[in-house]
């Protein structure tokens, strides 16, 4: 009998973690498309930043990786709020050594021969700066991902997110992150059209 690895099929549970827990959700959002949402403004990101302001480059297809895997502890821990996990710095570690333990667990699921390649994206190291640029993107892109859910659920007409939507704006702008602003500026107006406006 083949022996068998179960990496793939915890991954697939991703879709089972509410996000937002704490808020009232006109559409209920989970891990696996907010992954999704991550990857995808990640990469954008990353040719922003190659492309568009011609800084020292950065590996877009590690970029969208790093993102798709960014959460995936959370299969383990769950969504812990954001106000909660960075409460204090004694919390904020403690949530980091879960973290990096839930992440020791899932990588325990692969063959021993995947486990590197998967290490990287769950766990990155900073050896270098092309690294830390690609993590600084990463998390750029978590907090727009985060300040587009507020903006549909405010055009939703859900005040819920109201103050997360300014709290978010904000800790984006204090990146100082020239592709954020790039991406805010340019790709983040479309999101509250109309299908037909879109299509234009």
């Amino acid at each position: 009998m083949a022996e068998l690895y179960n990496f793939y099929a915890m991954l697939d549970r991703m879709q089972y973690i509410q996000r937002w827990g704490l808020m009232r959700n006109t559409r209920q959002e989970n891990l696996k498309e907010h992954s999704f949402d991550v990857a995808v403004i990640a990469h954008a990101l990353a040719l922003v930043h190659n492309r568009i302001l011609g800084k020292d480059p950065v590996d877009p297809l590690l970029t969208m990786g790093e993102a798709l895997y960014h959460d995936c502890t959370e299969i383990i821990t769950g969504d812990m709020p954001t106000p909660i996990k960075y409460k204090n710095d004694e919390l904020k570690t403690a949530y980091k050594e879960v973290e990096a333990q839930a992440a020791q667990n899932i990588l325990a699921l692969l063959p021993a021969e995947l486990k590197e390649d998967y290490r990287e994206l769950l766990r990155p190291e900073m050896p270098d700066e092309k690294r830390k640029e690609v993590h600084r993107l990463v998390k750029a892109a978590d907090r727009i991902s985060a300040y587009l859910k507020c903006l549909m659920e405010e055009k939703a007409a859900n005040d819920e997110f109201r103050s997360a939507k300014e709290t978010i704006e904000k800790s984006i702008h204090a990146l100082e992150c020239e592709e954020a602003e790039y991406f805010l500026l340019h790709f983040v107006p479309p999101y509250g059209m109309t299908l037909d406006e879109i299509s234009k």
